[in-house]
């Protein structure tokens, strides 16, 4: 039986394929104020865009807490203006195109289709 290759690691998922799909204006990491305060350190954010992109493990979100506080934090950027993507690290693995294709409809809605960062 093949044995399956380890998954990527959030940052080279976010290295390989933004970067191979020409995607430019992301933040890895990116430390979000609102009033003042730290709000949110997102995932990876197009913060002139204001699009966050989360990523939902398991090993992370298993916890009621953790996850209630993720809710909150959403609700929080929404509040703020912000688009939210959310992909499980199943998408991730198993499904990277149709995560970057989600990526790019909405880098395109958000910029009237006109973006240079496509």
């Amino acid at each position: 039986m093949p044995t399956r290759a380890p998954p990527p690691k959030p940052s080279g998922w976010r290295r390989g394929l933004l970067t191979a799909s020409g995607i430019t204006g992301w933040t890895n990491g990116y430390t979000l104020l609102i009033a003042g305060q730290e709000a949110s350190v997102l995932d990876l954010a197009f913060p002139d865009l204001r699009l966050a992109i989360e990523i939902d493990g398991w090993a992370w979100h298993h916890n009621p807490e953790r996850f209630q506080e993720d809710r909150r934090r959403q609700n929080a950027l929404v509040a703020a203006g912000w688009t939210v993507l959310r992909f499980t690290w199943t998408d991730l693995v198993e499904r990277p195109e149709q995560v970057l294709a989600t990526v790019v409809r909405t880098l395109r809605r958000l910029t009237d289709g006109a973006s240079p960062n496509l």
